[in-house]
């Protein structure tokens, strides 16, 4: 029999929205590692606002809010409380009830300083990849790094000569026709008006493009990040990043680490022996001499680096392709830091979920 089609929706609702969250929904498990991280956070919070005044949205909200945007890739702030409005899992997760107002997007820009001044990003990956580790998720002995640009928000034509406008046609003020053909431009001449922060520079095969440098530290028994790192982009930020977030894992027990050619210079070699860390990082022998002896590439566990350094790439394509740091939405080195160590919290989150999840 066909059923009736009645256009009149209910008046009330009795089914909470606890109850409209399937049971194995993977945002349940996640929804808790984040509460335990929130919870911890709770004091730092605490010192970031005021005693009195008007009372603001909490800083739980806005980081669950924004741990939607990485996840389902949506792109503006603007869209995610589009999504808030009428997404009942959104609701759910955020803390929201069906009938509270949404607040309006520049809540987030309004708090940002806030959260960047209190290095929340920081803590959160910190609370995330305890929990890792309370679970016996991470290795202590054996890591991989690497880095990635991350293109910035800003086009070729607002890269501009610092000592004046360049050759552009007044056809279109709003959007100017430029032409580079013959014009030789370099970070030491010029400078993007958009974001004065970024860098031109080009890897090869690639062409050139104004962009940071995002680096990890990963760990190789199940690819977590243990580290991540923003800076300028120029050709030693690299190595120098990578010895920094050695600091942070190296001490009086022998480690490895695990890397690409690019690291294989003297440099970057005796930083690592300095820090009681063995380099298993790929020979370069395209013009010169490799740094790395014979006797680490003779070993057992070299090839296993090698092997397990691949992994990091997953980290990269997964921050790029669903968190969103192929372009960043941001400027300056501190914010696009900030959604850089942020991303890749919520890749730990994602990671640690799946990896407690699988069948035995």
């Amino acid at each position: 029999m066909r059923g009736t089609l009645s256009e009149q929706g209910g008046m009330f609702s009795y089914v909470s929205l606890e109850a409209r969250i399937p049971p194995d929904h993977p945002l349940r498990a996640m929804r808790d590692m984040v509460d335990t991280a929130l919870k911890r956070l709770s004091p730092r919070f605490a010192s970031l606002y005021a005693g009195g005044g008007r009372p603001s949205i909490p800083p739980e909200r806005l980081l669950r809010a924004l741990l939607l945007q990485v996840l389902y890739s949506i792109r503006s702030e603007r869209l995610l409380m589009e999504q808030l409005e009428y997404n009942l899992l959104f609701r759910w997760f955020v803390g929201l009830g069906i009938d509270d107002r949404v607040w309006v997007p520049t809540v987030f820009t309004k708090n940002r300083d806030r959260l960047l001044e209190g290095e929340i990003a920081e803590a959160f990956f910190a609370e995330v990849l305890g929990q890792g580790r309370e679970a016996g998720l991470l290795s202590s002995e054996h890591f991989s790094v690497d880095g990635t640009l991350i293109e910035a928000w800003a086009s070729q034509k607002s890269f501009r000569s610092k000592d004046g406008p360049g050759g552009d046609s007044d056809d279109d003020p709003g959007n100017p026709t430029v032409d580079f053909r013959g014009e030789k431009r370099s970070n030491e001449t010029h400078i993007s008006t958009t974001d004065p922060e970024a860098r031109l520079t080009r890897r090869k095969g690639q062409t050139s493009q104004l962009a940071y440098l995002g680096h990890l530290l990963t760990e190789n028994r199940n690819g977590l990040i243990v580290s991540a790192m923003l800076t300028e982009a120029d050709g030693h930020a690299e190595r120098l990043a990578a010895l920094a977030m050695l600091d942070e894992v190296a001490g009086s027990r022998r480690i490895t680490l695990g890397a690409d050619r690019g690291f294989d210079t003297e440099e970057f070699v005796a930083g690592c022996r300095q820090r009681n860390v063995t380099p298993h990082v790929a020979q370069n022998t395209t013009n010169r001499a490799s740094r790395i002896d014979a006797r680490t590439v003779r070993q057992e566990g070299y090839s296993v680096s090698q092997r397990k350094r691949k992994r990091i790439e997953e980290c990269f394509g997964w921050m790029k392709t669903v968190g969103g740091m192929r372009k960043t939405r941001h400027r300056g080195t501190e914010r696009v830091g900030w959604m850089f160590i942020f991303t890749a919290a919520i890749y730990n989150l994602v990671r640690i979920r799946n990896l407690q999840e699988a069948p035995t």
